[in-house]
């Protein structure tokens, strides 16, 4: 991993990242981060009492035109902080009773992350370590986090490369991702749980797209074929049609009751039991968490 030549996802930019050259993500040398935050909207196994530890970093490695979260993977809102002030940020969590520490959209500060991961560790640190992201990954990074994540919760979005660079500006898309959650599944082995909480593995999330759901149906066959029960699924029904999608009018609907049932059926008739499904309305902004800086810096006020 090389900051000076970025190869960290598969984009491998080469930006001098450590020069202060922004890579196509648009992350320079410093950790940008959005929000931290104790989020009680993540699957159950992963928030416990008081909530998944999240800390929202700012860009990513995809440009998903749906992106709820566009303001900040997007546009960049966010502070800059030093390895060390992350280190504390992960302190901070574990202090303030974060059930996991759930790096969001981590890819392009897995170098910082790992060295603010060891300082934190030296004072204590204890919390399962969860890496939630995007599945555009190289293996080679994934295999750099040997020994510092427990759960990894990547999205498998596509099977469809052309959907990959339709929606998301993702060449290869599946590919990378399959190798990677290959990779993944090497690191952790078959997920393990203490009682409700899952303690390590996989964690594979989809979300269903309007008119899309014969491609979610290829994705959980190569899940099942690959892994069999060894990882646990989310099929999330909660696509948003957010603005600056309204440029693909397929996509600018909620998904159907019909469209999700029909990829629930098929994940119930090839036996993927380990599996979260959601109910009701939960396409709403309202769940869009508020990336207002809280607790990025210390003993100083938010900033945008």
């Amino acid at each position: 991993m090389n900051l000076q030549s970025c190869d960290l996802c598969p984009r491998r930019c080469g930006a001098n990242r450590a020069a202060g050259i922004n890579g196509f993500c648009g992350a320079g040398r410093l950790v940008r981060i959005a929000l931290v935050s104790l989020h009680r909207w993540e699957e159950p196994c992963l928030t416990g009492e008081n909530g998944a530890g999240t800390v929202f970093f700012s860009y990513c490695n995809m440009k998903c035109i749906f992106c709820q979260n566009f303001d900040i993977s997007h546009e960049g809102k966010g502070i800059d902080v030093t390895a060390d002030r992350l280190a504390e940020i992960f302190l901070e969590q574990q202090h303030r009773g974060a059930a996991s520490l759930d790096l969001v959209t981590p890819t392009h500060y897995v170098p910082q992350i790992i060295a603010a991961l060891d300082a934190a560790k030296e004072q204590g640190f204890s919390l399962p370590v969860v890496y939630n992201c995007g599945g555009y990954e190289l293996p080679e990074t994934i295999e750099a986090l040997r020994g510092y994540v427990d759960i990894f919760l990547p999205d498998l979005k596509y099977c469809d490369d052309c959907l990959a660079v339709r929606y998301s500006n993702a060449p290869d898309y599946f590919r990378y991702a399959c190798a990677s959650i290959e990779k993944m599944y090497e690191l952790t082995g078959p997920f393990k749980m203490d009682g409700k909480r899952m303690v390590s593995g996989v964690l594979v999330r989809h979300l269903v797209l309007p008119g899309q759901y014969r491609d979610s149906v290829k994705i959980l066959d190569y899940l099942k074929n690959t892994f069999g029960g060894g990882i646990y699924l989310s099929l999330m029904n909660q696509y948003t049609p957010m603005p600056q999608a309204a440029c693909f009018p397929e996509i600018s609907r909620r998904l159907t009751t019909y469209e999700y049932e029909k990829v629930l059926d098929h994940a119930e008739k090839i036996g993927l039991t380990n599996c979260y499904i959601q109910y009701g309305r939960t396409a709403s902004e309202k769940f869009i968490p508020k990336f207002d800086g809280t607790n990025v810096l210390r003993s100083a006020a938010p900033q945008s």
